[in-house]
């Protein structure tokens, strides 16, 4: 995307906040989650596991369009955040759905997900700036 019109920035932007929305549900569904077995423990914590990985599967898809889009450019400026590895996950969570770890789950919700929101919102605040790209 080497000529990139404000109409596709606007695009990105639109697609960023969508999916910003989305994890930021992410927390909220944790709450109650106070160890990995809790996700597979109940009905309500595999509801919430398969919500998050719903979530995180939809995410994983964006970044992925997205970093196509932007021939990498965007989130080469953005490494607090491993896009690869979120981008993977996607890929193992759609493909391989009924082997989700969830150990890996609450680690991502615990240890990733804060840090992803926040910098998603960098991430739309330079855009709508046009201080990126």
């Amino acid at each position: 995307m080497s000529d990139r019109s404000n109409n596709d920035l606007v695009l990105i932007g639109l697609r960023l906040r969508s999916v910003l929305a989305a994890l930021e549900r992410i927390p909220r569904r944790f709450v109650a989650i106070s160890e990995p077995s809790d996700f597979v423990s109940s009905e309500a914590g595999l509801d919430k596991l398969d919500s998050i990985c719903m979530v995180l599967i939809a995410a994983g898809e964006e970044f992925k369009q997205i970093d196509r889009k932007t021939e990498g450019a965007l989130f080469a400026k953005y490494p607090q955040v491993s896009w690869r590895s979120a981008i993977g996950l996607r890929d193992v969570l759609a493909h391989a759905y009924f082997q989700a770890d969830p150990e890996q789950i609450y680690a991502i919700c615990k240890d990733n997900i804060p840090s992803l929101i926040e910098t998603l919102q960098l991430i739309i605040y330079d855009l709508d700036k046009n201080a990126v790209l």
